[in-house]
């Protein structure tokens, strides 16, 4: 099962600008007789070098990194959809570990008390046309089902209420005139006696509609719902890019905070606002999903890789994939797998229905075998990433992904049947996950440091859309698609002056002493765009 020969693909080479070389220039940019450049005059353009932007390869997704009942609906999804199958079964994987929630647990070593909620973070990155909003959609179509079951089932129970209180109603009503005829013969313990008897204890409890998913809300009301539905939520967004953006600002540090909790599964938050007071979340237990754009998702990453907000909220998101598009688009039109459907609904409500019954959290650990190789795993991913030769951001996203593998085992041991310890086959099969998304990972983290070349093949192509003469001001104000800041636009020009796409020119100084400005002109040996 394994799956490490498929991280040795080679990643597809960039090809380079074609240039035109000027009259009295070879193509290698040295001067040929009889050209020679005046004394004093500005220095030849050199030839510009290639400027590529290549990702590291990533491990494609494997069939078998799925049991049975959930493979052939990923990839009946997959193919119809013309999407890669990695969106599909995050997006799944995602959705069982909101139903399980916080009511099944895994203690990964034997003898500690170390628990493990197994809730999920995941992210599709990718492009908009790799359909990573329909694929979330169809993974996601079970436990939508299973929320509107339970809406109709309590709409249904509070129209039986509301008949009862209208029944009591009329009860008291009744009550009231028999106890005015016990008060006017003179026996008043009697009437009391029947107006307490047609109060009924006061008015009932009012019981909120069950919840097991929220697309956008306030961590108020977030934490109103999660006391609500103490199982836990899965918070799904089509953008995870604009939520996490606004995590990023001053203003949105306490709410960064809860998520960062909320994360761990088993955690507890209080917040206290003028309007709503003091609300306590006992369980802050919640899965998240949503897609993202590369280009959205490089500066978070970049921020995270500068140490400007590397609390590992990026790192929590275990579950990031960013797979290769489909090579091969093919038209597909068939009736959707009525066999593979069922047993992937059947899948969700049977671990929706186990964690229903359970009043305290089931604990479950590993069999003996399983905690053998949990044990030899974990040393080994413990030992590299403390060993100091990883970036900070991958020792951190590395040291987190102990409750994720562990997460998945415990979900996919539930598929199975869920009896006695974790089995060695849905370890085994979660340690392939661990490689498999590693490779993700390695293509994630190097969004940052590829931004640079991503910025300045962007601002070749859009070239003319710029003065002859351009400054890192004119780019910026174009806040084109991850070069918007300051910093993306600065280390891009670096990269194009590198390169010898164009060179700094320097302005002088205005005559009240103000800075000189920094000007570039474009090398007039690349290829006009016409």
């Amino acid at each position: 099962m394994r799956i490490e020969e498929d991280r040795q693909r080679a990643a597809p080479a960039a090809t380079p600008l074609s240039v035109v070389p000027l009259p009295g220039v070879r193509a290698d940019g040295r001067p040929s007789l009889p050209y020679a450049p005046a004394t004093g005059s500005a220095p030849s353009w050199p030839e510009p070098k290639p400027i590529e932007a290549t990702l590291p390869a990533v491990a494609p997704f494997d069939p078998e990194l799925l049991p049975p009942v959930l493979r052939d609906y990923v990839f009946d999804v997959a193919e119809r959809q013309q999407s890669p199958a990695d969106f599909v079964a995050v997006a799944a994987l995602c959705g069982l570990s909101a139903v399980v929630g916080n009511k099944v647990r895994i203690r990964p070593k034997q003898h500690d008390d170390w628990e493990i909620v197994p809730n999920l973070w995941g992210a599709l990155i990718g492009a908009p046309s790799m359909m990573k909003t329909p694929a979330a959609k169809s993974a996601l179509c079970s436990i939508y089902a299973i929320e509107a079951g339970l809406r109709k089932e309590w709409e249904s129970a509070q129209r039986e209420a509301d008949m009862e209180d209208t029944l009591s109603s009329l009860d008291a009503k009744e009550a009231k005139k028999r106890a005015e005829k016990a008060l006017k013969a003179g026996d008043r313990d009697e009437a009391k006696r029947l107006l307490n008897e047609a109060s009924g204890g006061g008015d009932r409890n009012e019981v909120p509609c069950p919840r097991l998913v929220v697309n956008d809300a306030t961590v108020e009301k977030l934490g109103e719902l999660l006391n609500e539905n103490p199982r836990g939520l899965l918070l799904v967004r089509d953008e995870l890019p604009g939520f996490l953006a606004k995590l990023e600002s001053e203003e949105f540090q306490s709410d960064r905070a809860f998520y960062l909790e909320a994360f761990n599964g088993d955690g507890q938050f209080t917040y206290d606002r003028i309007g709503r007071g003091t609300v306590h979340i006992e369980n802050a237990t919640l899965s998240i999903i949503g897609g993202v754009q590369p280009s959205r998702i490089a500066p978070l990453v970049r921020g995270a890789m500068s140490g400007r907000s590397d609390d590992g909220l990026i790192q929590r998101l275990q579950l990031s994939v960013w797979p290769d598009p489909v090579s091969e688009w093919k038209y597909t039109d068939r009736r959707p797998s009525a066999e593979a459907r069922e047993k992937y609904e059947e899948a969700f409500r049977r671990l929706h229905d186990f964690s229903s019954k359970i009043e305290e959290p089931a604990v479950f650990g590993f069999s003996a075998v399983a905690q053998d190789m949990f044990k030899t795993w974990m040393t080994e991913i413990q030992t590299e990433a403390r060993s100091g030769k990883l970036p900070t951001v991958m020792e951190s996203h590395l040291l987190k992904m102990p409750k994720t593998i562990c997460s998945i085992a415990l979900i996919f041991h539930l598929l199975d049947g869920g009896e006695g310890p974790v089995t060695a086959e849905a370890a085994a099969r979660a340690f392939d996950w661990a490689d498999y998304l590693r490779t993700h990972a390695n293509r994630l983290y190097s969004a940052g440091s590829t931004m640079a070349e991503s910025g300045a093949k962007l601002i070749l192509e859009r070239r003319a859309q710029l003065p002859e003469k351009f400054t890192a001001r004119d780019i910026q104000r174009k806040a084109w698609a991850g070069i918007a800041d300051r910093d993306a636009v600065a280390d891009a020009i670096d990269m194009l002056v590198s390169h010898g796409y164009c060179r700094e020119e320097l302005s002088a100084a205005s005559p009240a002493g103000g800075r000189p400005t920094v000007s570039y002109i474009w090398n007039p040996r690349i290829k006009s765009e016409g």
